[in-house]
């Protein structure tokens, strides 16, 4: 059996949080963020699946408990910020119609 270094599994853990970041500024320029019950339990998803990969990868030692628990707060305050973004233009476009 190979052995993984905690290098590769946070640079994989890395690549997940880039790729549910990725997810939520595709959708910028779409209402769907704000209106679609569909993409935000998609995201919703993501992020418990995500949240599973760090807790997996701190339980068997490849990561440690506080750098993984760091890893789910910066991604999800990431993401509120994103969304906090989307909503405010969505509201000044609102405005200026």
């Amino acid at each position: 059996m190979e052995t993984v270094s905690s290098d590769f599994a946070l640079k994989i853990l890395n690549d997940d949080a880039e790729r549910i970041k990725l997810l939520i500024r595709n959708q910028q320029n779409s209402l769907c963020i704000s209106q679609c019950k569909a993409f935000e339990e998609v995201v919703d998803t993501q992020m418990y699946g995500f949240s599973r990969q760090v807790f997996f990868a701190e339980r068997i030692g490849i990561l440690e408990k506080g750098r993984g628990q760091q890893m789910l707060s910066d991604l999800e305050a990431e993401l509120n910020g994103l969304y906090t973004e989307i909503y405010e233009n969505q509201q000044e476009i609102s405005e200026e119609e």
